[in-house]
């Protein structure tokens, strides 16, 4: 899986990208994550890539011209990706969403191979580059980020613990909350080492090493 993350902020991704299961699935070479800085396509002499609203109102709004040049530079790259706006309009990010953006769940195949993240920031981008370019728009959430560097970090974590080889066990994620038949819950207690831990005791149905127990006493505990 590969992800082209366009932004004017790529340092931000530095610590992101090279800690836990993100740093071990790049090095296994089972996902690969491309940094795009929007600022390099610029061609003003300032690398400026804002400006005011017309219509007059606060903030400023990402220029068509630098966007539509990296873009068209990615797409080159990553010829069949869709190009996904982060933003709080967009549709809000789910399991399902994961999903759909990460593999095809009937057949565990790839539905995409690559994606295009754009990271938005200031009041918007131009909505030029919105009708012209951008395939779906994402939201995280109903609330407001400084940009869509974090939004961008969000999918790529969840998705890339669907691909195949990304994580250490290969079903853990089909035990996580929101998948499958969890999806309409939440998640069950969790308990680990020692079993009596200052007077609190592990369940001992978690200590039987009864699987069908165990799996019963789960379900009953969703929360």
């Amino acid at each position: 899986m590969e992800f082209h993350v366009l932004t004017i902020f790529p340092e931000m991704f530095k610590g992101f990208l090279n800690e836990s299961i993100l740093k071990k699935a790049q090095g296994k070479g089972v996902i690969k994550i491309v940094l795009h800085d929007i600022r390099d396509y610029s061609k003003d002499k300032h690398r400026k890539v804002d400006d005011t609203p017309y219509g007059g109102g606060a903030g400023m709004v990402f220029t068509p011209q630098p966007l539509f040049d990296c873009i068209k530079a990615v797409k080159k790259i990553a010829k069949k990706a869709p190009v996904i706006y982060l933003t709080p309009k967009g549709k809000r990010l789910t399991q399902t969403r994961v999903e759909r953006l990460s593999i095809k769940p009937a057949c565990r195949q790839a539905r995409f191979t690559q994606l295009i993240l754009l990271c938005g920031h200031y009041e918007g981008i131009d909505q030029r580059v919105i009708d012209k370019l951008v395939d779906m728009e994402i939201s995280i959430g109903d609330y407001v980020l400084s940009g869509g560097e974090i939004a961008a970090m969000v999918i790529i974590d969840a998705v890339s613990r669907l691909v195949p080889g990304a994580i250490g066990r290969e079903a853990s994620h089909e035990e996580e909350t929101f998948s499958k038949k969890l999806r309409r819950k939440k998640e069950y207690p969790h308990y680990t080492k020692p079993a009596v831990f200052r007077g609190m005791k592990v369940p001992d149905v978690l200590l039987s090493g009864n699987h069908a127990e165990i799996e019963k006493w789960r379900m009953r505990h969703l929360r």
